[in-house]
């Protein structure tokens, strides 16, 4: 089974892990890694990323996707603060395309979402606080949902028991809507990918969690695959591929744990990983 992590920039980290001996990255495509993100000043983690005035960003973001065929953009951040404009996000979408590239945005609050899908990027990171209003147009542009499930309802509790806040407030109520948001998507037909927006989380946690939000078992287990390599143009099992395989013993489809042990990992032709 190809395998790969949706988010951008998932399957170098995914390629790495099942090798430590290996120099992988050297096998990995070159049009899957959107580094550095662009963000407004004063928004996203200081010292990550690169700052964009609102008015550079169409340039700077195309420039960055004729290289890597990716940029991704902060479309909103803290509580308060004012999402990246639908209009700045068209003319980036416009520019971005232009030179053959792709957007993907993060966004974890209702305006920044709306943006987003009004704007028409590619691929919407979290999403957490989507107004569902949006998914009959993102299904019908093609813009997909990385949802990453895990990481967000994991943190749950630990803010849940934070001192009382409009902060604690949004995220509990967003994090918490957010498994029937990502059903709700699924079931409009939009596509939902596995991404894992850390490198403590693996895929398998975020496949899971797509399950037990309702997504059916094979359809969870194709956002981490050959569903994400479709989206990221890598193809999959067919001829002149890139002949990337996970193998396993049994059927991960009647038991999502078998993920966890592959037999082998091909990768590039190569067996890079053999049990």
């Amino acid at each position: 089974m190809p395998q790969s992590s949706a988010s951008c920039g998932g399957i170098r980290r995914l390629e790495k892990t099942v090798n430590h001996a290996t120099d992988v990255y050297t096998l990995s495509p070159p049009n899957v890694d959107p580094v550095p993100w662009l963000a407004r000043p004063g928004q996203f983690f200081e010292g990550w990323g690169r700052r964009v005035a609102d008015e550079e960003f169409a340039a700077v973001a195309a420039a960055q996707a004729a290289t890597t065929g990716w940029c991704k953009i902060v479309g909103d951040w803290s509580l308060g603060d004012e999402p990246l404009p639908a209009e700045v996000l068209a003319d980036v979408v416009a520019a971005v395309h232009a030179v053959g590239g792709r957007v993907a945005v993060h966004t974890q609050h209702a305006a920044g979402g709306d943006a987003a899908v009004r704007a028409g990027v590619d691929s919407i990171e979290h999403g957490m606080c989507l107004d569902a209003a949006n998914l009959d147009a993102m299904q019908a542009q093609g813009t997909v949902l990385v949802p990453t499930l895990h990481v967000l309802g994991s943190a749950i509790a630990t803010v849940a028991a934070s001192a009382d806040s409009a902060r604690r407030t949004w995220f509990v109520e967003g994090a918490g809507a957010h498994p029937a948001l990502v059903r709700d998507a699924f079931d409009a037909g939009v596509t939902v990918l596995a991404g894992t927006d850390s490198h403590d989380v693996s895929v398998l946690d975020e496949v899971r969690a797509l399950v037990d939000a309702g997504m059916p078992v094979i359809d969870a287990i194709g956002s981490a695959s050959w569903v994400a390599r479709k989206f990221l143009g890598l193809g999959g099992l067919e001829p002149d591929g890139l002949a990337d395989a996970v193998v396993f013993d049994e059927d991960p489809r009647v038991d999502l744990a078998v993920l966890a042990n592959p037999r082998a990992v091909v990768l590039r032709g190569r067996a890079v990983r053999i049990r």
